[in-house]
């Protein structure tokens, strides 16, 4: 007979518990929610958009907030401003504050230019046309348009960048922004005339216009509660920064001017500190130079590096290309200097190098280039040259031969 087992009438709290485990479940960590903003699925970086969409898939997902974006300007200035103010107007819209800062003219004149935002968010087409082709069925559409069979299967090619979740908001640029809508954002301004620098007899390797900009910055981001190092709290915002056209003589650099600039250094030290400076705030920043005066190249290449982004604007205004019809679809091409590595080892590179960007009526977006074929009547007019020409070698061969044509086998 077994014998009966020790501690059987002991309370079952002495046994020990045998359901409990080390093993916990791991949350997600808490990130900072703010409006206008998501974490990337890359890096977990906080990213905001630029206000173009297809430049938001370039970069990633967006511009990733603590960064600096630099934009080599076209030489006209046109489509490189514009972009900056696609970048305030997203901010506008989203609630974020703004510092904006010029030299050409009054930061408010820029202002005054952002594009109206599309309230229903409606990019593509008009309801109309959107109800007459939802109406198209699909064999329909297969008879509107026959291509050979050995091309049915291929895929198609997408010329458009667009990603699969939808960040930021659409604007029509042929209208500008109610200044009601424009009046409730929160504005910085910088404008030199307006900041006059005291004369400093110490000599310095930052000039005095930057030096009081990046001064200027550094109150903005301690005062209003950009600074990382303040306390957490749910009224979190983040600081839009647009810095126009820095480099250029007006604000008293000589890179565009000489080949060995004296203030060579100038430009470089602020971009040094503009970055420590994001780096520890909530802030974002868009920067465009004008690349195009600058004489030394090298010196262009550590401006370059000394951003995390940094895209150029080609545009053919002006230029042979132009009344190209090759390039007739668009108005310039869009190069990438630079994309950021952020909390990871490799880049997210673009999958396609090939950029060009155009401005249709209501829209500016970037795309992918793709040439037409060439189908000129004069290559249609040596095709049909050859062909006969080869008919005629052909005729001539086989009259030369004797006999029955006909092959036996």
């Amino acid at each position: 007979m077994a014998a009966p087992m020790a501690g059987v009438d002991k309370p079952c709290a002495e046994h020990p518990s045998f359901n409990t485990t080390s093993f916990q479940k791991k949350t997600r960590s808490k990130l900072i929610s703010i409006p206008g903003s998501r974490p990337s699925v890359q890096n977990g970086q906080l990213l905001v958009s630029t206000g173009v969409t297809s430049l938001d898939y370039l970069l990633g997902g967006g511009l990733a907030v603590g960064t600096v974006l630099l934009i080599e300007e076209d030489r006209y200035d046109s489509y490189s401003r514009m972009i900056l103010k696609y970048f305030l107007a997203e901010g506008v819209v989203c609630g974020h504050e703004l510092f904006v800062s010029a030299i050409q003219e009054s930061p408010d004149d820029i202002l005054q230019e952002l594009p109206a935002p599309i309230l229903d968010d409606v990019a593509g087409h008009t309801p109309v046309e959107q109800s007459r082709l939802s109406c198209l069925e699909p064999q329909d559409n297969l008879d509107a348009m026959k291509i050979a069979w050995r091309y049915q299967n291929l895929p198609k090619v997408q010329s458009a960048l667009a990603s699969s979740s939808r960040f930021g908001h659409y604007y029509d640029v042929s209208k500008t922004m109610e200044p009601e809508i424009r009046q409730a954002a929160k504005c910085h301004r910088f404008y030199i005339p307006e900041h006059p620098s005291p004369a400093s007899s110490t000599p310095s390797t930052i000039l005095e216009s930057y030096s009081a900009l990046l001064k200027s910055l550094q109150e903005v981001i301690h005062k209003n509660g950009f600074d990382l190092k303040t306390p957490v709290s749910n009224s979190r915002n983040i600081l839009r920064i647009g810095l126009h056209s820095l480099g250029s003589a007006l604000w008293g650099d000589d890179l565009c001017c000489y080949d060995s600039p004296k203030n060579g250094h100038s430009l470089t030290t602020f971009l040094y500190g503009l970055r420590a400076l994001l780096r520890s705030s909530l802030s974002v920043a868009v920067v465009t130079v004008p690349s195009h005066l600058m004489q030394d190249r090298t010196l262009m290449g550590r401006i370059t590096r000394l951003c995390d982004n940094a895209i150029a604007l080609e545009s053919f205004k002006g230029s042979e290309r132009e009344t190209n019809p090759l390039y007739k679809d668009y108005h310039g091409l869009l190069h990438v200097r630079q994309v950021p590595h952020l909390n990871c080892l490799a880049s997210n590179l673009p999958d396609h190098k090939d950029l060009a960007f155009k401005l249709k009526r209501k829209q500016f977006t970037i795309e992918r280039l793709h040439l037409p074929p060439d189908l000129s009547e004069t290559v249609s007019r040596v095709s049909r040259g050859e062909l006969a020409g080869a008919t005629a070698m052909a005729a001539a061969c086989s009259s030369a031969t004797s006999g029955n044509r006909h092959l036996d086998f």
